[in-house]
Protein backbone atom coordinates (compact mmCIF):
# COMPACT_ATOMS: atom_id res chain seq x y z
CA UNK A 1 0.00 0.00 0.00
CA UNK A 2 1.64 3.37 -0.87
CA UNK A 3 2.28 5.83 1.79
CA UNK A 4 -0.86 8.29 -0.06
CA UNK A 5 -3.22 5.33 0.73
CA UNK A 6 -2.64 4.65 3.97
CA UNK A 7 -1.45 8.29 5.28
CA UNK A 8 -3.22 10.83 3.69
CA UNK A 9 -1.02 14.68 4.13
CA UNK A 10 -2.07 16.55 7.35
CA UNK A 11 -3.56 19.74 6.40
CA UNK A 12 -3.63 22.34 9.00
CA UNK A 13 0.02 21.24 10.74
CA UNK A 14 1.18 25.17 9.98
CA UNK A 15 -1.44 26.60 12.21
CA UNK A 16 0.55 25.71 14.85
CA UNK A 17 3.85 27.21 13.25
CA UNK A 18 1.98 31.12 12.91
CA UNK A 19 4.79 33.83 13.71
CA UNK A 20 3.91 36.56 16.30
CA UNK A 21 3.19 39.02 14.32
CA UNK A 22 3.70 41.96 16.91
CA UNK A 23 7.80 41.60 16.28
CA UNK A 24 9.68 44.45 15.01
CA UNK A 25 9.87 42.15 12.06
CA UNK A 26 6.27 42.25 10.94
CA UNK A 27 5.23 45.18 11.88
CA UNK A 28 7.97 46.90 9.95
CA UNK A 29 6.85 44.29 7.17
CA UNK A 30 3.30 45.92 6.97
CA UNK A 31 4.44 49.51 6.61
CA UNK A 32 6.68 48.92 3.39
CA UNK A 33 5.78 48.15 -0.40
CA UNK A 34 8.15 45.80 -2.33
CA UNK A 35 11.10 48.52 -3.01
CA UNK A 36 10.69 50.35 0.39
CA UNK A 37 11.97 46.30 1.58
CA UNK A 38 13.59 45.59 -0.79
CA UNK A 39 15.42 48.61 -0.20
CA UNK A 40 15.64 47.78 3.38
CA UNK A 41 17.56 45.12 2.95
CA UNK A 42 19.88 46.53 0.75
CA UNK A 43 21.03 49.79 3.12
CA UNK A 44 21.10 47.90 6.07
CA UNK A 45 22.10 44.47 5.19
CA UNK A 46 19.73 42.42 7.45
CA UNK A 47 19.53 39.16 7.86
CA UNK A 48 23.68 39.32 7.57
CA UNK A 49 23.68 35.55 6.00
CA UNK A 50 20.95 36.55 3.24
CA UNK A 51 22.65 40.09 2.55
CA UNK A 52 26.15 37.25 2.24
CA UNK A 53 24.14 35.07 0.36
CA UNK A 54 22.74 37.76 -2.37
CA UNK A 55 26.45 38.89 -2.62
CA UNK A 56 27.61 35.46 -3.59
CA UNK A 57 24.75 35.47 -5.65
CA UNK A 58 25.87 38.72 -7.89
CA UNK A 59 29.16 37.26 -7.96
CA UNK A 60 28.03 33.86 -9.73
CA UNK A 61 26.44 36.02 -12.15
CA UNK A 62 29.47 37.16 -13.22
CA UNK A 63 30.85 33.86 -14.40
CA UNK A 64 30.09 33.38 -18.14
CA UNK A 65 27.05 30.64 -18.38
CA UNK A 66 28.06 27.20 -19.14
CA UNK A 67 25.35 25.15 -17.54
CA UNK A 68 25.25 22.55 -14.82
CA UNK A 69 27.72 19.90 -15.09
CA UNK A 70 28.78 16.52 -13.14
CA UNK A 71 32.44 17.31 -13.49
CA UNK A 72 32.77 20.78 -15.01
CA UNK A 73 32.66 19.79 -18.50
CA UNK A 74 29.75 20.51 -20.83
CA UNK A 75 28.30 17.36 -22.92
CA UNK A 76 27.64 18.15 -26.11
CA UNK A 77 25.20 16.90 -28.53
CA UNK A 78 22.35 16.06 -26.05
CA UNK A 79 19.68 18.49 -27.39
CA UNK A 80 18.55 19.65 -30.92
CA UNK A 81 16.11 21.76 -32.41
CA UNK A 82 12.36 19.57 -33.04
CA UNK A 83 9.00 20.02 -33.53
CA UNK A 84 7.05 19.54 -30.54
CA UNK A 85 3.70 20.73 -31.83
CA UNK A 86 3.67 23.86 -29.76
CA UNK A 87 1.42 26.97 -31.20
CA UNK A 88 4.37 29.51 -31.06
CA UNK A 89 2.60 31.86 -32.87
CA UNK A 90 -0.35 32.55 -31.16
CA UNK A 91 2.09 32.46 -28.21
CA UNK A 92 3.71 35.36 -29.92
CA UNK A 93 0.09 36.95 -30.64
CA UNK A 94 -0.72 37.33 -26.96
CA UNK A 95 2.30 39.05 -26.34
CA UNK A 96 2.66 41.25 -28.99
CA UNK A 97 -1.36 42.30 -27.78
CA UNK A 98 0.52 42.55 -24.05
CA UNK A 99 3.13 44.89 -25.24
CA UNK A 100 0.73 47.52 -27.22
CA UNK A 101 -1.00 47.95 -23.91
CA UNK A 102 2.67 49.06 -22.55
CA UNK A 103 3.87 52.78 -22.59
CA UNK A 104 6.84 53.40 -23.86
CA UNK A 105 8.76 53.64 -20.11
CA UNK A 106 7.08 50.04 -19.98
CA UNK A 107 8.15 48.80 -23.08
CA UNK A 108 11.83 49.87 -22.59
CA UNK A 109 11.75 48.16 -18.81
CA UNK A 110 10.25 44.99 -20.03
CA UNK A 111 12.05 44.40 -23.48
CA UNK A 112 15.63 42.64 -23.09
CA UNK A 113 17.69 41.25 -26.05
CA UNK A 114 17.03 37.60 -26.59
CA UNK A 115 20.54 36.98 -25.28
CA UNK A 116 21.02 39.58 -22.61
CA UNK A 117 22.52 38.24 -18.95
CA UNK A 118 19.51 39.46 -17.19
CA UNK A 119 17.92 36.15 -18.04
CA UNK A 120 19.69 34.52 -15.05
CA UNK A 121 19.07 37.22 -12.47
CA UNK A 122 15.93 35.77 -11.57
CA UNK A 123 15.45 34.57 -7.59
CA UNK A 124 12.72 33.70 -5.49
CA UNK A 125 12.81 35.20 -2.34
CA UNK A 126 9.60 37.45 -1.41
CA UNK A 127 12.84 40.40 -1.53
CA UNK A 128 12.51 42.23 -5.01
CA UNK A 129 16.61 41.57 -5.83
CA UNK A 130 16.25 41.99 -9.72
CA UNK A 131 13.71 44.56 -10.44
CA UNK A 132 13.01 43.92 -14.01
CA UNK A 133 10.16 44.57 -16.49
CA UNK A 134 6.54 44.95 -14.76
CA UNK A 135 5.41 43.88 -11.64
CA UNK A 136 1.57 42.36 -11.98
CA UNK A 137 0.27 44.26 -8.69
CA UNK A 138 1.47 47.30 -9.76
CA UNK A 139 -0.68 47.79 -12.44
CA UNK A 140 -4.46 47.67 -13.44
CA UNK A 141 -6.26 44.47 -14.39
CA UNK A 142 -6.35 44.83 -17.86
CA UNK A 143 -2.26 44.52 -17.92
CA UNK A 144 -2.14 41.72 -15.64
CA UNK A 145 -4.61 39.76 -17.68
CA UNK A 146 -2.43 40.71 -20.45
CA UNK A 147 0.69 38.60 -18.46
CA UNK A 148 -1.49 35.78 -17.63
CA UNK A 149 -2.80 35.56 -21.35
CA UNK A 150 1.08 34.85 -22.36
CA UNK A 151 1.51 32.49 -19.42
CA UNK A 152 -1.11 30.30 -20.29
CA UNK A 153 -0.99 30.26 -24.15
CA UNK A 154 3.02 29.30 -23.74
CA UNK A 155 2.11 26.70 -20.44
CA UNK A 156 -0.40 23.24 -20.50
CA UNK A 157 -3.86 23.74 -18.87
CA UNK A 158 -2.98 22.02 -15.81
CA UNK A 159 0.78 23.54 -15.96
CA UNK A 160 -0.93 26.95 -16.03
CA UNK A 161 -2.85 25.85 -12.97
CA UNK A 162 0.31 24.95 -11.15
CA UNK A 163 1.37 27.86 -11.45
CA UNK A 164 -1.72 29.91 -10.46
CA UNK A 165 -1.67 27.33 -7.08
CA UNK A 166 1.50 28.66 -6.21
CA UNK A 167 0.28 32.29 -6.59
CA UNK A 168 -2.79 31.96 -4.44
CA UNK A 169 -1.03 30.22 -1.59
CA UNK A 170 1.38 32.72 -2.00
CA UNK A 171 -1.47 35.44 -1.27
CA UNK A 172 -2.58 33.17 1.73
CA UNK A 173 1.06 33.56 2.65
CA UNK A 174 0.68 37.52 2.90
CA UNK A 175 -2.62 37.82 4.69
CA UNK A 176 -1.43 35.44 6.85
CA UNK A 177 2.01 37.22 7.91
CA UNK A 178 -0.80 40.56 7.21
CA UNK A 179 2.16 41.92 4.30
CA UNK A 180 0.50 41.52 1.31
CA UNK A 181 1.85 44.47 -0.09
CA UNK A 182 4.91 42.68 -0.19
CA UNK A 183 3.27 39.19 -1.04
CA UNK A 184 0.05 38.69 -2.99
CA UNK A 185 -1.08 36.91 -5.70
CA UNK A 186 0.77 39.16 -8.14
CA UNK A 187 3.66 39.58 -6.47
CA UNK A 188 5.62 39.14 -9.78
CA UNK A 189 7.75 40.47 -12.13
CA UNK A 190 7.77 39.76 -16.09
CA UNK A 191 10.05 40.13 -18.38
CA UNK A 192 9.94 39.39 -22.40
CA UNK A 193 13.17 38.75 -24.42
CA UNK A 194 13.73 39.10 -27.82
CA UNK A 195 10.65 40.31 -30.07
CA UNK A 196 8.25 37.68 -29.73
CA UNK A 197 8.28 35.71 -33.03
CA UNK A 198 7.23 32.89 -34.62
CA UNK A 199 10.39 31.81 -36.62
CA UNK A 200 12.76 33.56 -34.33
CA UNK A 201 14.12 32.82 -30.58
CA UNK A 202 12.56 34.61 -27.70
CA UNK A 203 11.11 33.81 -24.39
CA UNK A 204 10.39 35.36 -21.13
CA UNK A 205 10.92 35.49 -17.75
CA UNK A 206 8.41 35.42 -14.73
CA UNK A 207 9.56 35.43 -11.40
CA UNK A 208 8.40 35.86 -7.66
CA UNK A 209 8.28 34.46 -4.29
CA UNK A 210 7.78 30.62 -4.40
CA UNK A 211 7.51 31.02 -8.55
CA UNK A 212 10.05 31.44 -11.25
CA UNK A 213 9.56 30.42 -14.69
CA UNK A 214 12.07 31.01 -17.51
CA UNK A 215 10.44 30.02 -20.61
CA UNK A 216 12.10 30.32 -23.98
CA UNK A 217 10.32 29.55 -27.49
CA UNK A 218 11.83 28.58 -30.91
CA UNK A 219 9.38 27.68 -34.12
CA UNK A 220 7.28 24.66 -32.41
CA UNK A 221 9.55 24.38 -29.79
CA UNK A 222 9.73 25.06 -25.73
CA UNK A 223 12.23 25.09 -22.80
CA UNK A 224 11.04 25.83 -19.49
CA UNK A 225 14.15 25.85 -17.39
CA UNK A 226 15.21 26.79 -15.10
CA UNK A 227 12.41 26.96 -12.90
CA UNK A 228 11.63 26.58 -9.06
CA UNK A 229 8.42 26.68 -7.35
CA UNK A 230 7.38 26.60 -3.74
CA UNK A 231 5.28 26.90 -1.35
CA UNK A 232 4.83 28.05 2.62
CA UNK A 233 2.49 26.54 3.66
CA UNK A 234 1.39 24.21 0.82
CA UNK A 235 -2.46 24.37 1.60
CA UNK A 236 -4.74 26.68 1.93
CA UNK A 237 -7.19 25.96 4.47
CA UNK A 238 -9.48 29.36 4.67
CA UNK A 239 -10.66 32.21 2.18
CA UNK A 240 -11.69 32.01 -1.39
CA UNK A 241 -9.53 29.40 -2.31
CA UNK A 242 -10.14 27.03 0.57
CA UNK A 243 -8.56 23.49 -0.39
CA UNK A 244 -6.01 24.16 -2.74
CA UNK A 245 -3.12 22.30 -2.02
CA UNK A 246 0.43 22.23 -3.78
CA UNK A 247 2.99 20.15 -4.60
CA UNK A 248 1.42 17.18 -3.29
CA UNK A 249 1.83 14.55 -5.75
CA UNK A 250 5.79 15.27 -6.19
CA UNK A 251 5.94 14.62 -2.30
CA UNK A 252 3.89 11.54 -2.06
CA UNK A 253 5.31 8.96 -5.55
CA UNK A 254 8.54 10.34 -4.27
CA UNK A 255 8.09 8.80 -0.78
CA UNK A 256 5.93 5.96 -1.88
CA UNK A 257 9.48 4.90 -4.54
CA UNK A 258 11.62 5.39 -1.92
CA UNK A 259 9.64 2.83 0.37
CA UNK A 260 9.03 0.65 -2.86
CA UNK A 261 12.91 0.00 -2.77
CA UNK A 262 14.48 -2.67 -1.07
CA UNK A 263 16.48 -1.98 1.80
CA UNK A 264 19.59 -2.56 0.24
CA UNK A 265 18.54 0.05 -2.35
CA UNK A 266 16.84 2.27 0.36
CA UNK A 267 20.96 2.38 1.72
CA UNK A 268 22.38 3.36 -1.71
CA UNK A 269 19.70 6.24 -2.16
CA UNK A 270 20.01 7.72 1.18
CA UNK A 271 23.06 9.59 0.99
CA UNK A 272 22.56 11.63 4.15
CA UNK A 273 19.95 10.35 7.14
CA UNK A 274 19.47 13.50 8.73
CA UNK A 275 18.17 16.77 7.03
CA UNK A 276 20.91 19.17 8.24
CA UNK A 277 23.48 15.78 8.94
CA UNK A 278 26.87 16.13 10.67
CA UNK A 279 28.07 14.75 7.95
CA UNK A 280 27.24 16.93 5.56
CA UNK A 281 30.44 18.65 3.70
CA UNK A 282 30.46 22.49 4.55
CA UNK A 283 28.27 24.03 2.37
CA UNK A 284 26.03 21.06 1.61
CA UNK A 285 23.45 23.37 3.70
CA UNK A 286 22.63 26.50 3.74
CA UNK A 287 20.05 28.83 4.89
CA UNK A 288 18.28 29.67 1.91
CA UNK A 289 18.93 26.86 -0.48
CA UNK A 290 19.35 24.10 2.68
CA UNK A 291 19.51 20.91 0.57
CA UNK A 292 19.02 22.06 -2.69
CA UNK A 293 21.85 22.38 -5.25
CA UNK A 294 20.84 23.97 -7.96
CA UNK A 295 18.79 26.93 -7.26
CA UNK A 296 19.36 31.02 -8.29
CA UNK A 297 22.37 31.59 -9.86
CA UNK A 298 23.56 28.62 -9.77
CA UNK A 299 23.88 28.07 -13.28
CA UNK A 300 27.14 26.69 -13.46
CA UNK A 301 27.31 24.38 -10.17
CA UNK A 302 29.05 21.12 -10.05
CA UNK A 303 26.60 18.52 -8.89
CA UNK A 304 28.26 14.89 -9.16
CA UNK A 305 25.96 11.87 -9.15
CA UNK A 306 24.66 10.16 -5.89
CA UNK A 307 22.63 7.54 -5.06
CA UNK A 308 21.20 4.85 -6.72
CA UNK A 309 21.03 4.30 -11.00
CA UNK A 310 17.41 4.34 -12.03
CA UNK A 311 18.38 1.55 -14.66
CA UNK A 312 18.82 -1.25 -11.78
CA UNK A 313 15.63 -0.37 -10.40
CA UNK A 314 12.05 -2.64 -11.08
CA UNK A 315 10.15 -1.79 -13.89
CA UNK A 316 7.32 -0.55 -11.00
CA UNK A 317 10.10 1.64 -9.47
CA UNK A 318 10.76 3.23 -13.00
CA UNK A 319 7.54 3.93 -13.46
CA UNK A 320 7.39 5.71 -10.15
CA UNK A 321 10.67 7.74 -11.54
CA UNK A 322 8.57 8.74 -14.77
CA UNK A 323 5.35 9.37 -12.80
CA UNK A 324 7.50 12.28 -10.72
CA UNK A 325 9.27 13.56 -13.72
CA UNK A 326 6.06 14.04 -15.43
CA UNK A 327 4.79 16.18 -12.41
CA UNK A 328 7.91 18.38 -12.71
CA UNK A 329 7.78 18.15 -16.60
CA UNK A 330 3.78 19.44 -16.29
CA UNK A 331 4.64 23.24 -17.45
CA UNK A 332 5.49 21.70 -20.76
CA UNK A 333 1.97 21.75 -22.93
CA UNK A 334 1.43 17.65 -23.38
CA UNK A 335 3.31 17.01 -27.27
CA UNK A 336 6.17 18.38 -25.86
CA UNK A 337 6.12 16.81 -22.32
CA UNK A 338 5.71 13.56 -24.04
CA UNK A 339 8.56 14.19 -26.16
CA UNK A 340 10.78 14.79 -23.24
CA UNK A 341 9.69 12.05 -20.91
CA UNK A 342 11.03 10.12 -23.80
CA UNK A 343 14.03 12.13 -23.85
CA UNK A 344 14.59 11.36 -20.24
CA UNK A 345 14.13 8.37 -20.16
CA UNK A 346 16.46 7.52 -22.83
CA UNK A 347 18.77 8.01 -20.06
CA UNK A 348 17.92 6.04 -17.29
CA UNK A 349 21.34 4.06 -17.88
CA UNK A 350 22.78 7.54 -16.41
CA UNK A 351 19.82 8.37 -14.43
CA UNK A 352 21.14 8.68 -10.60
CA UNK A 353 17.93 8.55 -7.42
CA UNK A 354 19.09 10.17 -4.21
CA UNK A 355 17.69 10.70 -0.91
CA UNK A 356 18.24 12.93 2.48
CA UNK A 357 16.20 12.46 5.72
CA UNK A 358 14.01 9.25 6.63
CA UNK A 359 11.59 8.10 4.60
CA UNK A 360 8.46 6.62 7.27
CA UNK A 361 5.50 8.30 6.26
CA UNK A 362 6.01 11.54 8.60
CA UNK A 363 9.54 12.55 7.85
CA UNK A 364 10.52 15.61 6.41
CA UNK A 365 12.94 14.66 3.22
CA UNK A 366 14.74 15.68 -0.06
CA UNK A 367 15.86 14.12 -3.82
CA UNK A 368 17.04 14.78 -6.27
CA UNK A 369 16.70 12.42 -9.83
CA UNK A 370 19.50 13.43 -11.92
CA UNK A 371 20.87 12.66 -15.42
CA UNK A 372 22.85 14.54 -18.06
CA UNK A 373 19.11 16.19 -19.82
CA UNK A 374 16.90 16.61 -16.36
CA UNK A 375 17.66 17.41 -12.68
CA UNK A 376 14.73 17.79 -9.99
CA UNK A 377 15.07 18.59 -6.79
CA UNK A 378 12.52 18.15 -3.85
CA UNK A 379 13.04 19.29 -0.61
CA UNK A 380 11.18 20.02 2.95
CA UNK A 381 12.06 23.21 4.13
CA UNK A 382 12.03 24.73 8.16
CA UNK A 383 9.94 27.72 8.14
CA UNK A 384 11.09 30.99 6.56
CA UNK A 385 7.96 33.28 7.76
CA UNK A 386 6.07 30.65 9.66
CA UNK A 387 8.34 29.20 13.00
CA UNK A 388 9.21 25.67 12.45
CA UNK A 389 13.39 25.18 13.20
CA UNK A 390 13.31 22.10 11.31
CA UNK A 391 12.05 20.63 8.10
CA UNK A 392 8.18 20.28 7.98
CA UNK A 393 6.13 18.81 5.21
CA UNK A 394 4.20 22.10 4.98
CA UNK A 395 7.05 23.83 3.35
CA UNK A 396 8.29 22.67 -0.03
CA UNK A 397 10.87 23.78 -2.36
CA UNK A 398 11.01 21.96 -5.64
CA UNK A 399 12.99 22.70 -8.82
CA UNK A 400 14.33 21.62 -12.79
CA UNK A 401 17.06 22.30 -14.41
CA UNK A 402 18.48 20.96 -18.07
CA UNK A 403 21.84 20.39 -17.46
CA UNK A 404 24.68 20.45 -19.72
CA UNK A 405 23.23 23.61 -21.36
CA UNK A 406 20.29 23.01 -21.67
CA UNK A 407 18.81 25.92 -19.32
CA UNK A 408 17.56 29.17 -21.22
CA UNK A 409 17.23 26.89 -23.86
CA UNK A 410 21.37 27.99 -24.53
CA UNK A 411 22.14 24.47 -26.58
CA UNK A 412 20.18 25.24 -29.27
CA UNK A 413 20.71 28.96 -29.70
CA UNK A 414 23.69 28.03 -32.23
CA UNK A 415 21.43 25.67 -34.14
CA UNK A 416 19.01 28.89 -34.63
CA UNK A 417 18.90 31.88 -36.86
CA UNK A 418 20.29 33.85 -36.06
CA UNK A 419 22.56 32.13 -34.15
CA UNK A 420 25.42 30.70 -36.49
CA UNK A 421 28.31 31.03 -33.67
CA UNK A 422 28.38 29.84 -29.80
CA UNK A 423 28.10 32.57 -27.39
CA UNK A 424 29.24 33.52 -24.16
CA UNK A 425 26.97 35.08 -21.45
CA UNK A 426 28.69 37.10 -18.55
CA UNK A 427 26.89 39.58 -16.01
Amino acid sequence: MSSHESHPPQAGGFRDHLPDLSTPRFTTMRRQDAHEYANAFSESGQPPWLHALYLHWRDLFKEPFRGVTTDGKVRDGLYSVQDEGVPVGQIAEAAGTLLSKLTKEQREKTLYHVDSPEWRSWSNPEFLLSDKGIRLDEFAEDLRNGVLAVLESALSPEGYQKAISAMRVNHFLGELIQAPAVINEFSYNFVLFGEPSASRLWGFSFYGHHLCLNIVLYQSQIFVAPWFTGSEPNFIDDGPHKGTRTLEREELLGLELMQDLSPEQQARAQVYKHMKDPEMPWGRWNHDDQRHLCGAYRDNRIVPYEGILVSEMSEKQQDLILGILHEYLLYLPRKARQMRLDHVKSWFHETYWCWIGGYGNEDPFYYRVQSPVIIVEFDHHSGVFLTNSEPAKFHIHTLLRMPNGGDYGNAIRPMTDPYKQEFTWAG
